[in-house]
C-alpha cells in the first residue's frame, strides 16, 4: 500500500512534494488537474470547497486512477467526516481548525485501525485506491492487508491555523499517529492578529516568524511540514525555505485568473 500512496513516497524521499488543490466538483476536472506533470497529490476541499459526499468519492476514485494521491481535506475534525474520506479511499487526510494536542490525538485515534485507534472497518471502495498502476498491477489490495496497513499507509495532516494551535505546536507534533503539520497563512494570519488578507497577501514580520516557528516544531519531532500556496513562485519559495509539502494552485483561483486575464487582452482592458 505505501507503493501506491505517492504523497508518502514522495515525503519519504527527503524532496518537496508539490499538490494542487480542487474545490469544485466533477471527476473529470480532478483527471484534467492529476495529469499535470511532477502533482503529487490533490487536496478535495470539503471544507471551503463545493464538495459534496458524493463529489468526494468521485474524485478520490479519479485521482486515485491517474497515480496521484488523493487528499482529502474534512470539513472538521469529527470521527465521522474522517472515516467518510478514508472509507472512500483517500490516501491522506487534512483536518483544518484544531486547537490543542487532544484534539491531535483524538484525530489520530480517529484515523487509525485497532488497537492504535477506534476507526471502523466496512468500506468495500477504499482497497481499491491503494493499486499501483506504475506496476502493472491492477487487482486491488484485499481488505485484510488493508486493515494491517491502512494506519502506516495513509497520510495524516493537521493544520495549524489557530492561535491555541500555535501555542502547542510542539506538543501537537509530538503526537503519534500525526504526519504533517499544515499552514494555512490566511487562517493563521487572521487568527493571531495579523491578517495578510488586509495587506494585499503580504505577510507581517510575526506571521513570519509563526510559520518558521510550525516548520521548526514539525521537523524538530521527526514530522512533516506543508504549506499552502496559491502560486508555483510561491511554492518554490516556500520549498527552498525546507518546506515538504506545498499546495502549488488552486482550481478556483486558476479559472478566475485565466479568465480574466483572457478577457482583457481580447478587450484591451
Amino acid at each position: 500500500m505505501q507503493k501506491a500512496n505517492r504523497l508518502q513516497q514522495a515525503l519519504k524521499s527527503g524532496k518537496p512534494s508539490f499538490g494542487g488543490w480542487q474545490g469544485l466538483p466533477g471527476s473529470n476536472l480532478s483527471r484534467i488537474i492529476a495529469r499535470t506533470p511532477n502533482l503529487d497529490w490533490i487536496c478535495i476541499d470539503q471544507e471551503h470547497g463545493n464538495m459534496s459526499d458524493d463529489a468526494m468519492h468521485e474524485s478520490v476514485a479519479a485521482i486515485a486512477a491517474c497515480g496521484v494521491s488523493p487528499v482529502v481535506r474534512v470539513p472538521d475534525g469529527q470521527h465521522w467526516m474522517i472515516k467518510r474520506a478514508l472509507d472512500a479511499g483517500a490516501h491522506g487526510i487534512i483536518v483544518p481548525l484544531l486547537n490543542s494536542a487532544e484534539d491531535a490525538k483524538n484525530i489520530a485515534k480517529y484515523s487509525k485501525f485497532s488497537p492504535v485507534g477506534n476507526r471502523g472497518l466496512g468500506s468495500g471502495l477504499s482497497m481499491e485506491k491503494f493499486i499501483s498502476g506504475r506496476t502493472g498491477d491492477v487487482s486491488e489490495v484485499p481488505m485484510g492487508d488493508y486493515f494491517r496497513d491502512a494506519n502506516s499507509s495513509t497520510v495524516v495532516c493537521v493544520q495549524i491555523e489557530t492561535a491555541g494551535a500555535l501555542k502547542d505546536v510542539n506538543e501537537i507534533a509530538a503526537v503519534e499517529g500525526i504526519d504533517v503539520l499544515l499552514i494555512g497563512p490566511t487562517d493563521l494570519g487572521n487568527n493571531i492578529g495579523h491578517p495578510s488578507v488586509l495587506s494585499g497577501g503580504k505577510h507581517a514580520p510575526e506571521l513570519d516568524e509563526a510559520i518558521d516557528k510550525i516548520n521548526k516544531a514539525a521537523h524538530d519531532a521527526g514530522k512533516k511540514s506543508a504549506i499552502y500556496m496559491g502560486s508555483g513562485e510561491q511554492a518554490k519559495h516556500y520549498a527552498e525555505k525546507g518546506f515538504d509539502m506545498i499546495n502549488t494552485a488552486n482550481d478556483i483561483q486558476v479559472v478566475k485568473k485565466y479568465f480574466a486575464e483572457h478577457v482583457a487582452t481580447a478587450t484591451g482592458k
